[in-house]
């Protein structure tokens, strides 16, 4: 079994600044791609960021505000979100693309930390 653990949510001000962390624990054979993921009140899940391998993917609205790293030694992914706005506030999921032992792949998620950003 495989847990993303998700920490660094919080209330922020407007034009602030937060680092979100994940690290994934349990059964880890290869982990493929690692992102993030908000949903605000009544929107859908929507992509924030991914990356896999030295490649990132950015949703248009955080791009030059976000930046997604990781750090493969420790299996943690991390989003630095700055210049932050209100439109940013919502619960953001961690997601993890692994592959098992058989090659097959799997998605994982974490709880959800929840970022509020005050205007």
């Amino acid at each position: 079994q495989v847990q993303l653990v998700e920490s660094g949510g919080g209330l922020v001000q407007a034009g602030g600044s937060l680092r979100l962390s994940c690290a994934a624990s349990g059964r880890i054979v290869s982990i493929n791609a690692m992102g993030w993921y908000r949903q605000a009140p009544g929107k859908q899940r929507e992509l924030v960021a991914a990356i896999t391998g030295g490649s990132t993917n950015y949703a248009d609205s955080v791009k030059g505000r976000f930046t997604i790293s990781r750090d493969n030694a420790k299996n943690t992914v991390y989003l630095q979100m700055n210049s932050l706005k209100p439109e940013d506030t919502g619960a953001y999921y961690c997601n993890a693309n692994m592959r098992d032992f058989d090659y097959t792949s799997h998605d994982y998620w974490g709880q959800g930390t929840q970022v509020t950003v005050s205007s």
